[in-house]
């Protein structure tokens, strides 16, 4: 039997000076013979496995399908029993020996989506006590559940678990060969492409989890926390987005009954709309929840269009207002009284020069009253123009009451009008406002958080 073998082997040292084994490694091919099984003289003996992780570079990050990519450097180290030596006998502690010539515990990432393709090293260390220290390569593409709201101020937490694919852990036990500390710093040190991330932590937790065969599994836990660096997207996406905001913000200042405001609004959106169309490859793309920048970015398009509406509104108030009736009393309560006083636009008192003389022709009536007292006979030329001149007058009332009646519907739409200009305006300003703190306070707690 092979545990039989096992405890033959195990039962002396190694020797050097034997002159029937002229090297180590003749020396060693009886315990080449055994890879396939643990390494262990008493099959309950449970083989310990040491691992130390190490993030050599983040490659890239998937937000639409949800992947991660790093390549890292694992480290594993067990006790082999078959394999002792003395040192001081053999002229060395330690021989590096082909990896295929030993056993090696199946450590596998669970969430990895592709296979490895980092080249492999070949060969494992043997020390004189036992130990195998084996080191590998890994390219990992591994699924990670991102959380992009708060895009481009973002951090990730994906996790790493390791565990044996076919050993329980009555048979194999992991431990961490370092701490997470020793294995942060490290990692930093060695880091040697991040690209738009940055390494910002490594926790480690080991859980102990029922099999689905029997027993129990080890599995350990890496956490990696990644923050994204977000100068590339502010500079090229929030600075231009604020910047053409702003200059339609100003454009409230250009009077809309002399200056054609409309053309220069349109100008502007269809500039933002092509810098959009530009820039789209740098947004990510996810369809489980929506980023706060593309809120910001839809809102800034919103308001620039609203704006376009309304300065239309404006301008269809200034030039054919003369032509509507009267504005609805609900309209005159809630523009005119309501938002007026919220704006600080208040309508204009009429002026006294403007008012009309009221009943100008009873004084007329008067006269001719009189002139009836004197009798038939002074009914002369005078009477005649003065009836003439009575509905002249009459006639002039009328028109002046069309005209001022007019006049008052039109300076009820035009205040209306520049009620909505100074409403929008103000929403502007606190749309804007809001904008800038929120991304400010955001950025602030990414960079405390880490």
């Amino acid at each position: 039997m092979d545990c039989l073998k096992a405890a033959q082997y195990s039962s002396t040292m190694l020797h050097c000076s034997n002159p029937n084994t002229p090297s180590m490694l003749e020396a060693l091919s009886p315990v080449f013979n055994l890879k396939a099984i643990r390494p262990v003289v008493n099959i309950t003996t449970v083989t310990n496995v040491g691992l130390f992780l190490t993030v050599f570079g983040i490659m890239g990050v998937d937000e639409k399908d949800q992947l991660l990519t790093t390549f890292l450097w694992q480290d594993v180290e067990w006790e082999n029993e078959f394999t002792k030596w003395d040192p001081e006998e053999c002229g060395t502690s330690r021989i590096s020996v082909p990896r295929t010539n030993l056993w090696v515990p199946d450590i596998i990432i669970n969430e990895i989506m592709d296979e490895n393709t980092a080249p492999k090293v070949p060969y494992t260390y043997l020390l004189s006590d036992g130990t195998v220290s084996d080191s590998q390569p890994i390219k990992a593409i591994t699924s990670c559940r991102l959380d992009i709201y708060l895009f481009p101020f973002d951090i990730q937490n994906c996790t790493l678990s390791f565990n044996s694919f076919t050993l329980s852990s009555n048979d194999l036990q992991l431990h961490l060969a370092g701490t997470p500390e020793r294995m942060f710093e490290y990692s930093k040190s060695m880091m040697a492409t991040m690209g738009e991330w940055e390494l910002i932590g490594i926790a480690v937790k080991k859980y102990t989890l029922p099999s689905t065969a029997s027993g129990f599994d080890d599995i350990i836990h890496f956490y990696i926390s990644l923050r994204r660096q977000p100068m590339i997207y502010v500079v090229n996406l929030l600075l231009p987005s604020c910047f053409l905001i702003t200059v339609d913000l100003f454009s409230f200042i250009l009077p809309p009954n002399t200056v054609d405001r409309s053309v220069f609004k349109m100008t502007l959106i269809l500039g933002y709309t092509v810098f959009l169309l530009i820039m789209n490859d740098l947004l990510p793309i996810t369809e489980n929840n929506l980023p706060l920048i593309n809120v910001f970015l839809s809102m800034c398009l919103a308001m620039m269009v609203a704006s376009l509406l309304e300065t239309i509104v404006i301008t269809n108030f200034l030039c054919g207002s003369s032509n509507y009736s009267r504005a609805p009393r609900w309209i005159r309560v809630l523009v005119l009284k309501i938002l007026g006083r919220l704006v600080c636009l208040r309508p204009k008192p009429r002026d006294q020069n403007d008012t009309v003389i009221q009943n100008p022709v009873p004084q007329v009536t008067e006269e001719y009253k009189t002139l009836e007292q004197k009798g038939p006979l002074s009914e002369d030329k005078t009477l005649l123009e003065l009836r003439s001149l009575g509905r002249v007058l009459q006639a002039i009332r009328l028109q002046m009451e069309q005209h001022l009646s007019k006049t008052q519907s039109t300076e009820e739409w035009i205040q209306i009008g520049l009620i909505i200009d100074r409403l929008l305006f103000i929403l502007y300003i606190i749309f804007i406002t809001v904008s800038f703190i929120t991304i400010i306070i955001i950025w602030v707690i990414s960079y405390n958080a880490a």
